[in-house]
């Protein structure tokens, strides 16, 4: 996993996670700060290869991303970066920014099942 850690996208990912949105900001104090879901350790607009996820769980190799008004149609774009991340391993849950600010029961709900499947599964296998 260290060898897609991309080091020159590190100003961009922290100037990015000063500028989250709400859902972003709710997602993160709520649920994924301070190992607060089942324990697992997640980071906020960490940098994988050329791109930057909103929040990821290497252990895990679980990413988390928000989906603003800018991400409405997909792109081709879009579609490259989902399945070079799949490639390297990693699960992408994928909820929007309205669901994550007026149903976060449910968006915790949908993580801890993937993490019960992720755990059932064997991380890492």
């Amino acid at each position: 996993m260290n060898s897609s850690y991309n080091k020159k996208l590190k100003p961009l990912a922290r100037k990015l996670r000063k500028q989250g949105t709400k859902g972003e900001a709710i997602l993160w104090r709520d649920v994924l700060k301070a190992r607060q879901i089942k324990g697992y350790q997640f980071n906020r607009q960490f940098p994988i290869d050329n791109y930057i996820v909103d929040f990821v769980s290497r252990k895990l190799k679980l990413i988390i991303e928000i989906d603003g008004n800018s991400h409405i149609a997909k792109s081709e774009e879009d579609f490259e970066r989902q399945n070079f991340l799949e490639s390297l391993g990693f699960q992408i849950l994928k909820f929007s920014e309205v669901f994550v600010i007026y149903r976060i029961d449910e968006v915790v709900t949908e993580i801890d099942y993937a993490i019960e499947c992720i755990e059932e599964q064997g991380i890492n296998s």
